[in-house]
C-alpha cells in the first residue's frame, strides 16, 4: 500500500523540476470580436417557441473561446417543457480553426471553422460516409445584433444543407 503512495508523490516532485514553459501568444480573436460577449435571443425559431441566451468568451488567458448556450422551451401539446444546453470549445490547432461541441441531449458536433469574406464565421461538421452534417454560422448584422443560422442535411445528402433555425441575437 505504502508504494501506491509513493508514486503520486514522485510525479508531483518530478513535475515541479521540469523548466517551466513561455506562456504562448494569445490567440488572435480579431475576426471574431463582433461575436464576443454575452446574447439573448431576439426570436423564437422552428421547431419550438424557446428563448435563449448565449456567451462567446475568451479564456484560459484566450487561447480559446468558450461558447456556452442555454434555450428554455415551455410545454406545447404534448411535449413537457425542457431546457437545452450546450457547450462549444474554439481552439486554433495546426491544421486551422476548430470546434467541438457537447449539449445536454447527447450530441457531439466537430467543426471546421473558417472567416468567410463578408466577416461571417462558420463551423461546418467535415463530410463523413453515411452522417448527417452541420452548419452554424453567425453574421455581424449591426446595432449590437447577430443573426444566427444552423443547417442540417440529409446523411445521403452531404451538401444540401436546409435551415433547421434562424434567428437573431442581441447583446446584453
Amino acid at each position: 500500500m505504502k508504494k501506491i503512495l509513493y508514486i503520486p508523490a514522485a510525479v508531483l516532485v518530478f513535475a515541479s523540476l521540469l523548466p517551466a514553459r513561455p506562456s504562448q501568444p494569445a490567440a488572435d480573436w480579431g475576426a471574431w470580436k463582433f461575436i464576443l460577449g454575452e446574447w439573448i435571443g431576439e426570436e423564437t425559431g422552428t421547431p419550438g417557441e424557446g428563448t435563449g441566451e448565449f456567451s462567446f468568451l475568451t479564456e484560459m488567458q484566450d487561447s480559446v473561446l468558450v461558447r456556452r448556450s442555454r434555450t428554455v422551451f415551455p410545454a406545447a401539446g404534448e411535449r413537457p417543457a425542457f431546457v437545452h444546453e450546450d457547450l462549444m470549445i474554439v481552439a486554433r490547432e495546426p491544421e486551422g480553426t476548430k470546434a467541438v461541441y457537447w449539449d445536454n441531449e447527447g450530441h457531439v458536433i466537430r467543426y471546421d471553422v473558417e472567416i468567410a469574406a463578408d466577416g461571417s464565421i462558420i463551423f461546418t461538421s467535415p463530410i463523413r460516409a453515411g452522417a448527417q452534417r452541420f452548419r452554424l454560422s453567425y453574421r455581424k448584422l449591426g446595432d449590437g445584433r447577430v443573426g444566427i443560422r444552423f443547417e442540417m442535411t440529409a446523411p445521403d445528402k452531404p451538401d444540401d444543407f436546409k435551415i433547421y433555425l434562424d434567428g437573431t441575437a442581441r447583446k446584453k
